[in-house]
């Protein structure tokens, strides 16, 4: 088996353990706080039967189970991989130090990828020696869940890292999207961010309030997005196709565009969505709301399993 070592056991990181042990990979999980390993095998050997459940998993919990183990090192985690998923701090001087380390012991031919939400991996692979073969590899919680991953190379990184490292994802069952250029935020979290701006001008001005909104995502365009992107979405939305709905529906879409300025979040605005979000889930049960949509993600992705592409 490959090895792949996965460096962090916070949310991502053992997200990312069950992905590639159940793809059959070997993979190495480090931490450098034990009581967040211990942890993280917890989760895992927690999560495995339910996956198994939702047919999601081919082989038996125990034999997945098994290609998982603790390095007790930075050095034993990194001894042999082929690839390093990152998943430390999101500080760009953590990265630095962490990234130096990995250079400095990993086989020179291992690929480091880091799990970065936002930070372009020129901002902490600059100077190092192996620079090339570095690079973000970012994906969309939990990844085991939602294969969706976003390859970012810095302008430094080889092609054929990129390449390598698309190969890897797709033999461990993701959906990579390559990036071609480094962007602020990446290209997910930037239609995300669009999105929920716009929540929160509409429930800002009066228009929505916050339930009415987020009713409208789920039981409406979450719903065609659950199979489809938004130019595929728009290409079914008229007899002509993508082309034909930019003639019907492109003035209806400059005029709303105009409309959307920067919107602030100011403390008041952020205070009155959260007061209505605290009102329907307590933080105390939002762990459990947690586990909730995880199995619900579940549902969602053995279903989609089984329907033609």
């Amino acid at each position: 088996m490959q090895k792949i070592a996965i460096i962090g056991a916070g949310l991502i990181g053992r997200a990312w353990s069950i992905v590639f042990a159940r793809a059959g990979f070997a993979v190495s999980l480090y931490d450098s706080s034990q009581h967040a390993a211990s942890t993280a095998l917890g989760f895992i050997a927690a999560r495995l039967p339910e996956l198994r459940d939702a047919g999601l998993l081919a082989d038996t919990p125990d034999a997945v189970m098994a290609r998982i183990s603790l390095a007790p090192s930075l050095e034993a985690a990194l001894d042999g991989a082929v690839h390093v998923q990152e998943n430390g701090p999101e500080q760009v001087a953590a990265k630095i130090e962490l990234f130096a380390q990995m250079d400095a012991i990993a086989d020179k031919s291992c690929v480091l990828a880091s799990s970065t939400s936002g930070i372009p991996a020129s901002a902490f692979t600059r100077e190092l020696r192996g620079r090339a073969r570095c690079l973000v590899a970012h994906p969309v919680n939990p990844p085991y869940l939602v294969p969706v991953v976003e390859l970012c190379p810095a302008p430094w990184t080889a092609q054929e890292v990129v390449a390598r490292t698309r190969t890897l994802m797709e033999s461990a069952g993701m959906v990579p999207a390559t990036v071609k250029r480094e962007v602020k935020g990446f290209v997910l979290n930037r239609l995300q961010i669009a999105l929920v701006a716009e929540a929160f001008r509409l429930v800002s001005d009066g228009v929505v309030s916050p339930e009415d909104l987020d009713a409208t995502i789920k039981h409406g365009l979450g719903l065609r997005w659950a199979f489809m992107g938004p130019f595929e979405t728009i290409d079914l939305n008229a007899p002509g196709g993508l082309a034909d709905y930019c003639e019907r529906y492109g003035r209806l879409y400059r005029e709303v565009e105009a409309e959307q300025n920067p919107i602030e979040m100011t403390p008041e605005l952020v205070g009155d969505v959260d007061a209505t979000m605290r009102h329907d889930l307590p933080l105390e049960e939002h762990a459990a709301r947690q586990e909730w949509r995880d199995r619900r993600l579940m549902a969602l992705l053995a279903h989609k399993a089984k329907q033609p592409g």
